[in-house]
């Protein structure tokens, strides 16, 4: 008796899980952001240590919600060279069809040693949807995001995680 009734809620369990709409959608875009203005504070301590505030651009390109869009980085980097720092900031994603999405972001930039010997950048962090406009308000979402220099002024912003839509 036990087991039948065992089969059988298990039966009930997998026929109401496979009836609910699947509301996670997977996202995975990199957006190269070019700067269009910032500001930069030099520390004259001989420490190399700089706060760089950032307005850059770009266009998101992969999959998910937020392929397509343009992107617009609004970013504040704090840095010492050759140790570490602690970037942070929102992208702003404007939809093709119109709508506004808003991503918390925060790095923890490591600096390691090169195969070539030379200091390498380990910029890793998260995301967060902190806000939305339209046919998206109540939009959520998280992920991880990876920041890599691209040229000397350029950076890939790489978001990959999941956006579920407003219930």
């Amino acid at each position: 008796m036990i087991r039948s009734s065992f089969r059988a809620a298990t039966i009930a369990a997998f026929c109401f899980a496979a009836a609910l709409p699947v509301l996670a959608a997977d996202l995975s875009v990199k957006a190269v952001m070019s700067p269009k203005e910032q500001i930069k504070l030099d520390f004259a301590d001989g420490s190399k240590h700089f706060v760089l505030m950032v307005r850059r651009e770009g266009k998101a390109q992969g999959s998910g919600l937020l392929a397509g869009a343009s992107v617009t980085e609004y970013g504040y980097h704090d840095i010492i060279p050759g140790d570490g720092g602690e970037p942070r900031g929102y992208l702003v994603f404007a939809t093709p069809d119109g709508e506004t999405v808003y991503v918390k972001w925060q790095v923890r930039a490591v600096f390691v040693t090169g195969a070539d010997g030379k200091p390498k950048l380990l910029d890793n962090g998260f995301w967060e949807i902190a806000g939305a406009t339209g046919k998206l308000k109540g939009l959520k979402g998280a992920g991880t995001l990876h920041i890599r220099g691209v040229s000397p002024t350029d950076r890939e912003f790489e978001l990959t995680g999941e956006i579920v839509p407003a219930s």
